[in-house]
Parts: C-alpha cells; sequence; structure tokens
C-alpha cells in the first residue's frame, strides 16, 4: 500500500469535510511538506491496533524558559506525562510525537508501547515494554535559547496531526487525537501565519474526536494566556495557566496527563472528555 503524499491527505480531508477551505488555504499558502513529514513517524501499515490515539506535544524552546529557570521543570513535566500514559497500559494503542517551538522534532509518530520480541520468542506470549524510540527530555537535547514562533509552528503542528490523523482515517484505522502547546508567552517571531489561521485549523479540529489543549507557563512577564490561547481558538476548559513555581507547573503537567488518560480510555469518541477540559479532570 502506498503512502498519499501530504498535499492528498489535505485535500481528501477537505472533501471529507475535516478540513475547511480557509485551513486548507492556510496549509497551502507557504510550502510546511517537509516540515510536517518530520514528525509523521511511524506508518500506518507498521501499527497492529484497531485504533490509535495521537498524542502530541509542542513545547516552548525559546530562551525565556530557560532565564526564568523552568527548562529542568519543563522536562521533568514532559517525561511525566509519558510515564503516566505508560502506566495507561494502552499498548501499541497510544502513538506519541514531541517536538519543539521552533522546528526541531525530539521524536516524530511512534507507538508508545511496543511488543517484547524477546518474551514472545520465549513464552509465546505477548507483552508491551518502552519503545526506546521514545525519547524522554534531559538536559543534552533541551536547552532552549531560541524565539516564539508561535503561529507559525502551531500552524505547522496542527498540519502534523491532521495529517497523521487522517491517513489513518485512509487506511480504515480509527484514530483520536490530543494536542498540547506549551509556551511562556505571546508570539514574537512568527512571519507567515496569525492567530486566525491557527484558529480556523483548530476551529475544523475541535470535535469529537480531537482534543486541543494549551499550558501558559508564567516566566513573569505576565503574558495573558487566556486572550492568546482563545485567539488561536483554543477553548477556556482546555488551558493551562499556572503559576510560577516549579510544584504549580509540574501539577499542570499531571493535570494534562491525567486528562489524557482518561480520554484515551474511552472508546470511540472524545465527545463527553472533550466538554469536560481540565475543570474535571
Amino acid at each position: 500500500m502506498s503512502i498519499p503524499s501530504i498535499q492528498t491527505l489535505f485535500q481528501q480531508a477537505h472533501a471529507d469535510g475535516t478540513l475547511s477551505a480557509a485551513s486548507l488555504q492556510a496549509l497551502q499558502q507557504i510550502d510546511l511538506g517537509a516540515q510536517i513529514q518530520a514528525g509523521l513517524g511511524v506508518s500506518v501499515q507498521n501499527v497492529t491496533a484497531s485504533e490509535v490515539i495521537l498524542v502530541t506535544m509542542m513545547i516552548d524552546d525559546s530562551g525565556s524558559i530557560r532565564f526564568a529557570g523552568h527548562a529542568q521543570t519543563v522536562r521533568d513535566g514532559h517525561n511525566a506525562v509519558l510515564d503516566a500514559l505508560t502506566d495507561s497500559k494502552q499498548g501499541g494503542g497510544i502513538l506519541v510525537h514531541t517536538c519543539y517551538l521552533n522546528g526541531r522534532v525530539l521524536f516524530p509518530y511512534l507507538p508508545l508501547a511496543i511488543v517484547d520480541e524477546a518474551r514472545k520468542k520465549q513464552t509465546g506470549q505477548v507483552r508491551f515494554m518502552a519503545n526506546p524510540g521514545v525519547v524522554r527530555m534531559d538536559s543534552h537535547n533541551y536547552d532552549p535559547d531560541l524565539g516564539t514562533p508561535l503561529y507559525d509552528q502551531t500552524v505547522v503542528l496542527l498540519g502534523r496531526v491532521l495529517a497523521k490523523y487522517q491517513e489513518f482515517a485512509e487506511a480504515g484505522v480509527p484514530a483520536r487525537t490530543i494536542t498540547l502547546v506549551i509556551t511562556d508567552g505571546a508570539d514574537e517571531h512568527s512571519t507567515r501565519a496569525r492567530a486566525a489561521e491557527v484558529k480556523a485549523l483548530v476551529d475544523d479540529l475541535l470535535g469529537e474526536h480531537h482534543i486541543m489543549a494549551a499550558m501558559g507557563i508564567d516566566g513573569g512577564g505576565k503574558a495573558p494566556f487566556r486572550k492568546i490561547f482563545r485567539e488561536m481558538g483554543i477553548p477556556d476548559r482546555w488551558i493551562l495557566t499556572p503559576g510560577h513555581s516549579p510544584s504549580d507547573i509540574r501539577r499542570a503537567f499531571q493535570v494534562f496527563s491525567q486528562s489524557a488518560v482518561r480520554a484515551s480510555q474511552g472508546a470511540g469518541t472524545f465527545t463527553q472528555a472533550a466538554a469536560g477540559g481540565f475543570l474535571t479532570a
């Protein structure tokens, strides 16, 4: 089975009614193909689950994260989300992908857990083990020192989420997506997209198969996170605005992980989980 091109996936999503004309234009007005492709990861043919959950995190790697002393806290929070999802024992049905706000891919979409082939050979039993390709954040792969192209990179991120979702849909595999954007400030360095383009994409993705969430980390600048995220189309119930302390930020990551685990354990759609948001986590 051939792998559809990204543009073909977008055109099919538009034909299916998943992607509006405004969103299609936002994704096509600039060449995002290479950036989107960089995160698509494992092919549908190599995923054996009958239903998948795509958990995606885009994490701020701007210099203000480091200046505020939040780098290790963010690393710990991201890793705790992966641990919580692993402990949920959903096996190979959860695919995860983490990238940074300035475009670097930490790892593309990969199954959170893979079959332990050695154990299977020895015992004949199928057991899952942590996927070594799902990389934990540490001081070697996360040293925030760049800018804040929030709108540009959120368009890339959502294009990637949509393309992967559509790839599974084309293969007849039901998929749902949970996406988290993390920033410690307003957009400062986008050159191609505005909040309106982001909102068009978010509006398309919100619904029974998609959850879109955001976290605003206080770096001391008192950014109006709820205003920023609302303009991007993210519902209030899926916005986290922790305080400045490391414990507050870690707690926010825990709330996200609990919500993601809860949503992933439901069957079929996100209708109930999406309506509840973080407020009931």
